[in-house]
């Protein structure tokens, strides 16, 4: 018998994508204009110049589904690199050095980049026409 969300795949898989890369876009905006609130960390200018234009483009593409596969893997990508260089050195477990959302976007942003956008996106909309 499937379980009562399983007709709803498709929504919920269009609903993570959006809300991942608006998530995403927002890291970036801190990063690169302090805004909605000032960065709390002190990076290194290579890291706002780099990893702050992939989140704020990256982000919008992947919410509105456009040019899903390659905005999540480079996203994905990224965040890798963020996590390796960073956090790992660290400490083996990403709990303890606050990695965790970095991992966590890592493999969300994977899988967007293997499923593709789905629904409710602009990509399957230019496929249509």
């Amino acid at each position: 018998m499937p379980f009562i969300t399983e007709k709803y795949s498709a929504q919920t898989y269009a609903v993570l994508r959006i809300v991942t890369g608006f998530l995403f876009f927002w890291h970036g905006a801190i990063k690169l204009f302090g805004f909605p609130i000032e960065n709390m960390h002190e990076e290194p200018l290579y890291v706002v110049y780099t990893a702050g234009p992939i989140e704020l483009i990256c982000g919008p593409l992947i919410a509105l589904g456009l040019f899903t596969r390659p905005a999540a893997f480079l996203s994905s990508g990224l965040m890798a690199a963020a996590y390796f260089m960073v956090m790992a050195p660290q400490a083996i477990l990403p709990i303890l050095t606050n990695g965790d959302l970095a991992v966590l976007f890592c493999f969300v942003f994977l899988y967007i980049s293997a499923q593709g956008s789905g629904i409710w996106s602009i990509d399957s909309w230019r496929s249509k026409n």
